[in-house]
């Protein structure tokens, strides 16, 4: 499928990415993954239209001798949903997933359509044995650490024993990604008491706060948090299902993006307050980059065999390389592996049977 000889060294641990997905172009995901190339000194995969790439590679300097390609003709395009995965077999990201499917590599990049993503790689890829459906994790700013909420729109409607899962695989996650030995787990609904919310988040406080079966890690269940809860680091790892996490995700994007132009506005009024902003540059320094998504790589796909990473669809180069190297972290820390171990897989059974 590659163009190129397959590089020499572990071929299974190599990252491949969706040339044809975003907003911006391949020039810039091109740019992205070479500079990813360079910061891990390993070659990197490009999935897209060789007549395309070929010339951009070109472009990279001494870092296009670790890019590759892997053919592919079609591409889904950013406005196409989750039903193009099935009319677009051939697709650039199809493409990607193949190789990781093959073993010819460990993980996927994407700044395609979110949902053509999942879909795609739900179809292409195995769920990790005893999983029930996968979950995508994003990452929110909070301090001193991030927040991590999951599912933020794989699973619209889950069952409460797949909110159970989703808590193992933000533990995981939380664990490799960032460093967190102990994450503090909490469920999002309406109310702190245990009673609150429909009958899915009644149900899913249940098995949260039980024992998990088979042997698995135990979680470190916190009880419910509510949505002024979500930027408050009242838990390391907040699980709902996924269309409340889509919207509780935009919701927050729209109002730190409202706050952020009000603030600019403030900022930028009087002569007193612009030179106020000077004064506080490097504070505003600060908060810029810890409020912007590109630096934290982007949302990834848990549960799967194999490491898929969805940057922003208007992502730069350095949103690119950002989602490249988590992916590599990913990959490097063994999160499948973590994740069967969570689930409890090879600990006497499934962690979850379906009847």
């Amino acid at each position: 499928m590659l163009e190129e000889p397959t590089p020499a060294g572990p071929t299974e641990q190599a990252i491949v990415v969706d040339a044809m997905g975003g907003d911006n172009g391949p020039a810039v995901v091109v740019a992205g993954a070479a500079a990813a190339a360079a910061a891990l000194r390993t070659p990197v995969i490009l999935a897209g239209r060789p007549a395309e790439l070929h010339g951009l590679i070109a472009g990279q300097g001494d870092v296009a001798g670790l890019l590759r390609v892997a053919p592919a003709e079609d591409t889904i395009a950013m406005d196409e949903g989750a039903l193009a995965s099935w009319r677009r077999p051939r697709s650039s990201v199809a493409v990607a997933c193949q190789l990781v499917r093959r073993g010819q590599a460990a993980a996927v990049v994407s700044a395609g359509s979110t949902g053509a993503v999942v879909a795609t790689a739900r179809l292409r890829l195995r769920s990790v044995p005893g999983l029930l459906r996968p979950a995508l994790v994003v990452v929110l700013p909070t301090q001193p650490r991030p927040t991590f909420l999951l599912d933020a729109g794989a699973i619209a409607d889950p069952k409460p024993e797949m909110l159970l899962q989703f808590a193992q695989l933000g533990v995981a996650y939380a664990q490799i990604a960032h460093n967190i030995p102990d994450p503090k787990v909490g469920l999002l609904t309406i109310g702190a008491e245990p009673g609150k919310g429909n009958k899915l988040a009644r149900r899913a406080h249940e098995l949260l706060a039980a024992p998990p079966p088979h042997n698995a890690p135990p979680i470190r269940f916190t009880g419910n948090v509510e949505g002024t809860d979500l930027l408050t680091s009242a838990a390391d790892v907040i699980v709902t299902d996924g269309f409340t996490g889509n919207v509780a995700l935009k919701t927050l994007e729209g109002a730190m993006s409202f706050a952020a132009g009000q603030l600019r506005d403030v900022l930028g009024g009087t002569r007193a307050a612009r030179l106020g902003a000077v004064l506080q540059r490097r504070g505003l320094r600060e908060l810029r980059g810890r409020l912007d998504a590109e630096s934290y790589g982007g949302a990834a796909l848990l549960g799967l065999e194999g490491t898929i990473v969805i940057a922003h669809g208007a992502s730069s180069p350095r949103g690119i390389t950002s989602a490249c190297l988590l992916a590599a972290d990913l990959v490097k820390g063994q999160i499948t592996e973590r994740i069967r171990e969570r689930l409890g897989h090879g600990r006497g059974g499934h962690f979850l049977r379906r009847n």
